[in-house]
């Protein structure tokens, strides 16, 4: 079966996370993606472990570089074969720090006067003007662009997520915008210079806190698990463990009250409305507890639950995929032996596929010449 893609090549000269899980999506979706790593080295993130496969390979590298071929190219040396792919490609991608890809004669104004048609995905840190020169790391840009200021307790110094998300939120953004520049391609003939920042991103993917600044000039501070418009929306304890509870309604918050056997707090006038529960939040979320200290936490999960109360378990990654996979969701494929992070999109017609695993480095330079040489 074809994917939503087949038929497209993408040129990716990404590294690391951002762009590769980019490219990654659009090679699950059908698109032929071409790697092009530095000779010897690779990809940084083949060398980033442990953890390890199996096949002795970086588990970092094989999460973001499925379904793609290898070159090997030195940008110096090797810059006619680069800029012949370009050439031939639909999509070029690449994060390199600004003006690298113009020093070496593959900038987007280059590339467009050999391919009219090419849609060229620039991810940057912080931007190609005076940002430029701005290290495009993940986690200076938590620092830098609020998400620390809002995660971790109320004292704390400021917590980083526990994954890279502005790379993986700025992956998602770039794949979207090639997604628009293609259709804008399909529609005009012409191609377009997509360029995505891991700043703006982010600002973007902050959402209610980004929009209580930019609207009200509010500046939002760490609440550790709480939410700083919602009661009860937070970590609870019951006998045993940590449960979440995520009470987003007046319906809900009843319904909670019911199945806790406390109909006193649900007829509590201070506790009627959301914005009376947040202006009360200490005093009920510690009659909430109280009550929680009946049961342990799969108790509460399957009571709530059947009563429509949305709540779960804090969970580690191994019950994650348990459940996702007692849910049906399919959360893993295996690729060769390897294990591998399913696509997170169904598609009734067009399904993502896994059909090659992540490559070893140049393993496809002889198919790149045989291409070259057409």
């Amino acid at each position: 079966m074809s994917g939503a893609l087949s038929g497209l090549l993408v040129a990716d000269f990404s590294r690391v996370l951002a762009g590769p899980y980019c490219t990654m999506l659009l090679a699950d979706l059908g698109a032929e993606v071409v790697k092009v790593e530095r000779p010897e080295t690779g990809d940084d993130t083949r060398a980033w472990g442990p953890p390890y496969a199996s096949s002795g390979d970086a588990t970092y590298f094989l999460g973001v570089n499925r379904n793609k071929r290898s070159v090997a190219l030195d940008l110096r040396a090797d810059a006619e074969a680069a800029r012949a792919l370009a050439a031939r490609a639909d999509v070029l991608v690449e994060n390199f720090k600004p003006g690298t890809m113009e020093r070496l004669g593959l900038g987007y104004e280059a590339l467009r006067e050999l391919n009219p048609g090419l849609v060229y995905c620039s991810i940057t840190g912080f931007g190609a003007g005076a940002g430029a020169g701005l290290p495009g790391y993940d986690l200076i840009a938590q620092a830098v662009g609020g998400l620390m200021s809002v995660t971790g307790e109320p004292e704390g110094p400021g917590t980083k997520a526990g994954v890279a998300l502005v790379d993986v939120i700025t992956g998602l953004h770039a794949a979207l915008g090639i997604m628009a520049a293609l259709r804008h391609r399909d529609t005009s003939g012409g191609g377009q210079h997509v360029e995505v920042s891991l700043l703006s991103s982010l600002l973007s993917a902050l959402t209610n806190h980004a929009s209580a600044y930019a609207a009200a000039g509010v500046v939002p501070r760490a609440m550790g698990n709480r939410h700083p418009s919602i009661v009860p929306y937070e970590v609870f304890q019951a006998a045993d463990r940590p449960i979440v509870i995520a009470a987003g309604n007046d319906r809900q918050y009843q319904a909670l009250c019911a199945a806790l056997d406390r109909p006193d707090l649900a007829g509590d006038p201070r506790y009627a409305t959301n914005a009376g529960r947040v202006a009360a939040r200490e005093t009920l979320v510690a009659d909430l507890n109280a009550a929680l200290a009946a049961r342990t936490a799969d108790e509460w999960f399957e009571r709530l639950t059947a009563t429509g109360v949305p709540c779960g378990p804090i969970n580690d990654l191994a019950a994650a995929f348990t459940l996702a996979a007692d849910l049906g969701l399919e959360p893993a494929v295996e690729l060769d032996g390897v294990g591998q992070v399913a696509h997170p999109v169904r598609l009734s017609a067009t399904p993502p596929s896994y059909h090659r695993p992540p490559p070893a480095l140049g393993q496809d330079d002889a198919w790149l010449r045989e291409i070259l040489d057409r």
